[in-house]
């Protein structure tokens, strides 16, 4: 059994981490804002604003690892200024704290929006999109993630050799009330995503069951020592959340991927995983299709 720390843990993805590190056997730790009933692990409320408090809290649990999910996690909720500062300094605070109490492992949550899909000129390089495509973050929460990118790659060059540190870009999480009608983050249900396509086409029609976010998690912390360190991964679902073909959905839609989007199969993620299918041996394992088959069913479109 080891130990980890989850901040963030009382959120959409972290509910799930928590609660897969849990059941597989580990002691967790969550810190967040507020408490959430249920939440197996011992919660915390830390500023970890507060280099100083989040050292503390980090040094007084001594965890074998950190999985950092802490973050103002929606693009325009606080003016832009105000994201990149809080998502920084949390991510920072988090690795200065890390290091100082010698944990060797930090996983840290980044976002498909570093490569800067979703403004006026943008055109992807090649379909799917994965690791290699460059970064163009246009608002101030890609930004942060772009930096908290950078943020592990120069750990590794100065702390390589005592810290393993990776970042990870969940696609649009999921969580698995949502598949049974809650509101997602942006205040819509799933069905109401999969009839108004547009939607999800700012998106790509990307998304992220929330229980195979935390099983790429357990996979990155089983195997963080043996694979190269500072590594960084898409996570996104196998397929893509829209019923029509995802290829004519692109093109009428998000018209500038036309020429690229008839290489995809009808129901291919634009966002590839098979980068973390080949170093972790990670696959995401729901489906919208599953998920949401008996409301499709009723509503006469499956």
């Amino acid at each position: 059994m080891s130990r980890y720390l989850v901040t963030g843990g009382s959120g959409r993805l972290g509910r799930s981490v928590v609660t897969a590190l849990a059941e597989a056997g580990h002691e967790v730790f969550s810190i967040d804002r507020a408490p959430v009933a249920g939440l197996p692990a011992r919660q915390l409320e830390v500023d970890l604003l507060d280099a100083g408090e989040a050292a503390d809290a980090v040094a007084s649990i001594r965890p074998d690892g950190i999985v950092h999910l802490a973050a103002i996690a929606v693009p325009f909720s606080l003016p832009d200024p105000e994201i990149f500062r809080v998502n920084t300094a949390l991510a920072w605070n988090i690795r200065e704290a890390a290091l100082a109490a010698s944990v060797p492992a930090l996983l840290i949550a980044s976002s498909p929006t570093v490569i800067g899909y979703g403004i006026s000129g943008w055109t992807p390089r090649a379909l799917p999109l994965d690791e290699r495509h460059p970064l163009a973050p246009w608002h101030g929460y890609a930004l942060s993630k772009e930096a908290i990118e950078g943020l592990v790659a120069m750990t590794v060059r100065e702390h390589g050799d005592r810290l393993r540190i990776a970042a990870f870009r969940p696609c649009y999480v999921v969580t698995p009330e949502e598949w049974a009608g809650a509101p997602t983050q942006q205040g819509h249900t799933i069905a109401e995503r999969l009839a108004t396509p547009e939607l999800s086409a700012v998106a790509l029609f990307n998304y992220l069951d929330a229980r195979d976010g935390a099983a790429f998690v357990l996979a990155w912390l089983d195997r963080a020592e043996a694979i190269e360190n500072g590594g960084c991964f898409f996570v996104g679902a196998a397929d893509s959340l829209v019923r029509e073909p995802v290829g004519t959905a692109l093109a009428r839609l998000v018209p500038v991927m036309a020429p690229l989007a008839e290489g995809l199969g009808p129901t291919d993620p634009v966002f590839s995983s098979a980068h973390a299918e080949a170093v972790l041996g990670w696959r995401a394992r729901h489906s919208w299709r599953e998920e949401m088959g008996e409301q499709e069913r009723e509503a006469g479109v499956a």
